[in-house]
């Protein structure tokens, strides 16, 4: 495609010379509302553009696709190429939010634009909540954009649209998170309370560890090294929709060992023993697994059920009513109270990157600002300046 610049009443017109399926040409007049004078080389990058759009819209192949169905295609393909879990994630979001949405606006992929994309991640983030309490949190509000953004590359990528209209939208500035925990008074008291629980291992091992659910759920007895005095992550049970074992962390720096404490070889020796008896009493009806943390047939303890009574557990002992998770958050508390470092709490924790663990943490290190407030004053008091 072929173009010129020409000016008109002081101003700058782009002209693209179009040509039909007959090859007959045509020139179509594109204002650039900029003034001649002094404008020429904005006016050619203009032109250079338009050229550039032109051409690229040449080459779509029409489609009366509707973008939900495109979202559909696009989910389908993904489940391909993502593991388990990381699918369940996205077909969740697509199916509660994404596809009810734009069914019902019936939109064409064609036609989905910028304005359209904000209206909906707007509408999310003021009343996004399937439970009509309010807006999704502003990193759900990224996963949506996740599904949609890569599913409008993919229909560019098939000459389906000239563009992807998902790069210009703006989205909610992320909220600083900050971790709720339970003080170690708080867990010594969880831990007492549910002593003779069939979960008291499995609380314990994660609020000495600051275990995921996933990491303490996937404690296999190839984990333990007693030889070595080490227990390692390596495995993890996972579940959206599905439960789903997987013989990988949720990341390099998640498979980590710790030094196996002596309370923890004690209590890990105890479930070898009693997995043992088991064996022999259940005979053909124990559920052989690898797992150390189960039930007396063997059979494994599900993530929905940890959490479940993790609920029932903080009420029984009188406590708040804390997230599974927290117990990790609590984990980090203790060791930063303790006067141990973020560097520290990321490698125990096996965070990614320390900006992840300064982002939760670093508001919980009162005692340690506080022993450096003192010695600033004092050093200033002594006579400095």
């Amino acid at each position: 495609m072929t173009g010129s610049l020409q000016i008109k009443n002081d101003k700058y017109y782009a002209v693209l010379n179009i040509y039909d399926n007959k090859g007959k040409r045509k020139q179509k007049w594109i204002a650039t509302e900029l003034p001649a004078k002094g404008n020429k080389k904005r006016a050619e990058q203009f032109l250079r553009e338009q050229l550039r759009e032109h051409e690229a819209r040449e080459k779509l192949v029409y489609s009366d696709m509707l973008f939900a169905d495109a979202v559909r295609q696009w989910l389908e393909g993904a489940r391909l190429q993502v593991d388990a879990v990381t699918w369940q994630g996205y077909e969740t979001l697509a199916k509660r939010h994404i596809l009810p949405y734009f069914d019902e606006s019936e939109v064409k992929l064609v036609d989905i634009n910028r304005r359209m994309l904000q209206a909906y991640f707007e509408g999310k983030s003021q009343n996004g909540r399937i439970d009509g309490k309010g807006g999704l949190s502003p990193r759900t509000i990224r996963l949506h954009k996740n599904i949609i953004f890569q599913t409008l590359t993919e229909a560019v990528r098939d000459n389906l649209i000239p563009a992807n209209p998902c790069e210009y939208v703006t989205l909610p500035q992320n909220v600083r998170f900050e971790a709720k925990f339970l003080s170690v008074e708080q867990v010594q008291t969880l831990l007492q309370s549910a002593k003779d629980d069939p979960l008291y291992p499995l609380l314990w091992l994660t609020s000495v560890y600051g275990l995921r659910r996933s990491e303490v759920l996937g404690l296999q007895w190839d984990s333990v090294d007693f030889a070595a005095k080490t227990l390692t992550i390596k495995h993890t049970v996972v579940k959206v929709t599905e439960t789903v074992a997987k013989d990988k962390t949720k990341s390099a720096s998640s498979y980590r060992s710790f030094p196996l404490l002596p309370e923890a070889e004690g209590q890990l020796l105890k479930l070898k023993e009693t997995e043992t008896a088991n064996r022999k009493l259940f005979g053909k009806a124990y559920t052989d697994s690898e797992y150390i943390l189960k039930w007396d047939n063997g059979a494994p303890f599900l993530p929905g059920y940890v959490s479940h009574h993790f609920k029932k557990l903080l009420k029984r002992a009188g406590l708040p009513d804390v997230r599974f998770h927290e117990l990790r958050h609590s984990c980090a508390s203790m060791l930063i109270n303790n006067g141990f470092g973020l560097k520290d709490v990321q490698e125990w924790l096996g965070h990614a990157d320390i900006n992840m663990t300064a982002n939760i943490y670093s508001h919980i290190d009162v005692s340690r600002k506080q022993k450096m407030a003192d010695m600033l004053t004092g050093s200033l008091s002594g006579g400095g300046c």
